[in-house]
């Protein structure tokens, strides 16, 4: 039996979701709940699915997908833990730590998968680092966006730079222990552009800048390690890492030799590797990760208590600036 999915809020996201959900396997898209009635009733329409106004209009469903402005996710995931739905939230979860911590609350009784949509986790250069050992001790990211009226409800903090909070936190699984910011409202009455430095127990440090005022997008990560430094480009879905390496251990079908350097542990190789990336939709492989869990009782692949950690940090920064 196909597990049945109702998307709440027909915005930019929302729309998406109803659209990739009409054609994962597995699932049926049933409803589509969304206060405006003009937009709700034609994305159901073009969706095959039936438009209600409020959640509490609707019939069961399995599970539902909250897309609706982060305002509006804390009293929304609260009624659909109550009525017994797995709930896909998008990020940020909520739009305080405080809400976030409310709805793990709720979810520590109801027994329901809760996944939130930190999407980046699911990008093809993201999933890649699977190949490669990661033990970060600095990293550099780089998140800038044209301005859109969409989404300006939150800052930028919570807007865009949450993606790399989310990374950076599951990359060095270790504990924040400083942060230091600082941060310009441009446009809106929130802060469009900030710059953030998280000190972490590791000893790791990553600086973080986000915008939603530049010319041009850029989703870039870099992560520096001992001998190797690893390049992602979230944009365009691509890793590219440099290497220190025993010279006999040197796989020219992926990797493209630089040079000797002379180490205290005598002469090693410099490679340039490219690991194989899989292209893929990230937000129709978190619709499959989130069916698998409802499925199989796994760990969501983003869990409501990491996505909560994430809003703690990001509320520690705005309260810096």
């Amino acid at each position: 039996m196909p597990i049945t999915i109702a998307v709440v809020g027909t915005g930019h996201l929302g729309s998406i979701h109803a659209r990739l959900w009409k054609d994962q396997e597995g699932a049926e898209l049933t409803a589509i709940v969304d206060p405006d009635e003009q937009r709700g009733r034609a994305v159901a329409a073009e969706y095959g699915a039936t438009w209600y106004a409020h959640v509490d209009d609707m019939p069961d469903v399995d599970a539902v997908t909250i897309a609706a402005p982060t305002t509006y996710h804390h009293a929304l995931a609260l009624r659909c833990l109550e009525r017994g739905f797995h709930t896909f939230i998008e990020k940020p979860v909520t739009a305080t730590y405080d809400e976030a911590v409310d709805i793990l609350a709720k979810s520590a009784v109801t027994n329901r998968v809760i996944q939130v949509g930190h999407v980046e986790r699911f990008n093809p250069a993201v999933r890649a680092l699977a190949s490669v050992e990661v033990s970060p001790l600095f990293i550099e990211a780089h998140r800038l966006a044209p301005f859109k009226p969409r989404a300006i409800d939150v800052s930028v903090i919570h807007d865009l730079m949450i993606h790399d909070i989310d990374l950076i936190l599951w990359l060095t699984q270790s504990e924040v222990v400083d942060v230091r910011a600082t941060g310009v409202a441009v446009l809106t009455d929130t802060h469009d552009i900030c710059n953030a430095r998280i000190e972490f127990a590791s000893g790791c440090v990553a600086n973080l800048t986000a915008s939603r005022i530049s010319a041009k997008p850029m989703r870039k990560m870099r992560v520096f390690q001992r001998d190797s430094y690893i390049s992602l480009d979230l944009g365009s879905g691509s890793v590219e890492s440099y290497r220190l390496i025993e010279a006999s251990d040197v796989d020219v079908s992926h990797q493209v030799p630089l040079g000797t350097v002379s180490t205290s542990f005598g002469d090693k190789m410099i490679v340039v590797d490219t690991p194989h990336v899989e292209t893929v939709n990230a937000i129709a492989e978190e619709q499959r990760s989130f069916l698998d869990s409802i499925r199989t009782g796994k760990p969501s692949a983003v869990t409501l208590h990491e996505a909560a950690e994430a809003v703690r940090i990001a509320e520690w920064i705005e309260r810096l600036l």
